[in-house]
């Protein structure tokens, strides 16, 4: 929980990760990837503050000490959420597994909600391993890489039937919340498998699900924007849009933030630090703190105080099922409710 001037915020990272990028965990052949991977993610560090970055060493391989206090004890949050990427290709045990996650969940209770995975490319097997992971995890959501490498392809679409076949199993699982990572491009992968237009596709198709677009497409985000207002089951995740331009691109973000706020509407964006990439304390402060910069944004919808607690926790706890208590929640309007975005107001910023 987070406090400023009287207003208490309810804070659920829906997008972080607990990593393991060591030397000692590259595959023999693909050290060139993983090195590469690993320090393009850490050169995104550097758009956060100067007094947040840290050394590659420590980047490479954080400790549960470290993620417990940054995360929790210094970063506000009541709730995480872990979003798994496995690139086995380049990193022996996975880079960031569920098993992995889950671990650590077991001895937090109550702290972590544990995401899982798939990838069309591991037919019945992969359907098999997503329903075990289902019943030890409890998992109602899943992320999803498009842009995985696996076995000489080098991603995948959800347009793909074998796609299909996975939103089908996560139907009949019970698994609503499909995390779909479409943002800027990482080293060695390539930029065509990060579109957004698969999204459009699925979520047309599968109106039961939630498709909670991490990064919102960028630097696509006039392609998402557009795409998103039409699908009521679209969410914008606010990974990488407030951590890696809130600091270093303000008038950039003010302009993301009010084009997200404007197609897609507060309802249906859910923040996350993305750590170990950047800690959410200085986000979560951050936010709350901030506005337009000027009357140049005068024509997107204003920001309030049920605004940012919508955003920063009440309406990713919506879609999750989380507890919220009482005394956080808000008297007008429903977190993550699928209406249309809310028609702008004339007005000077305030």
């Amino acid at each position: 929980m987070y406090t400023k001037d009287g207003n208490s915020y309810f804070i659920v990272d829906s997008h972080m990760h607990y990593w393991d990028a060591s030397p000692a965990n590259w595959v023999p052949g693909a050290e060139n990837y993983a090195k590469g991977w690993i320090e393009c993610f850490h050169a995104y560090q550097g758009l956060g503050p100067p007094e947040t970055h840290w050394t590659i060493e420590h980047f490479q391989k954080y400790s549960e000490d470290d993620l417990m206090k940054d995360v929790f004890e210094d970063g506000y949050v009541d709730v995480a959420v872990f979003q798994p990427t496995y690139l086995k290709e380049w990193y022996t045990e996975g880079f960031n597994t569920t098993e992995r996650n889950g671990a650590l969940s077991l001895k937090h209770p109550g702290k972590f909600v544990v995401n899982t995975r798939w990838d069309p490319r591991d037919g019945d097997a992969g359907l098999a391993e997503l329903e075990a992971n289902v019943e030890k995890w409890g998992s109602t959501g899943v992320k999803l890489y498009t842009a995985e490498w696996r076995e000489g392809s080098r991603g995948w679409t959800l347009k793909d039937p074998e796609a299909y076949r996975y939103l089908d199993k996560c139907r009949e699982l019970g698994i609503k919340n499909i995390h779909v990572h479409k943002g800027p491009t990482i080293w060695p992968l390539d930029k065509d498998a990060f579109d957004v237009s698969d999204i459009d596709h699925a979520a047309t198709d599968f109106p039961e699900l939630n498709f909670i677009v991490e990064h919102v497409g960028l630097p696509r985000i006039e392609d998402f924007c557009f795409m998103a207002t039409q699908e009521p089951n679209v969410y914008a995740g606010l990974s990488v849009v407030v951590g890696g331009l809130m600091h270093a691109r303000p008038k950039f973000f003010a302009k993301v933030m009010g084009e997200l706020l404007f197609w897609v509407g507060e309802d249906k964006m859910t923040f996350g630090s993305d750590y170990g990439i950047w800690e959410p304390k200085w986000q979560v402060e951050g936010f709350v703190d901030w506005d337009y910069p000027s009357d140049e944004f005068s024509d997107y919808p204003r920001v309030t105080v049920d605004t940012k607690k919508k955003i920063l926790g009440l309406n990713a706890a919506k879609l999750y099922g989380i507890e919220v208590p009482p005394e956080l929640q808000i008297s007008d309007g429903t977190p993550a409710a699928q209406d249309d975005a809310a028609l702008v107001e004339a007005g000077a910023p305030g």
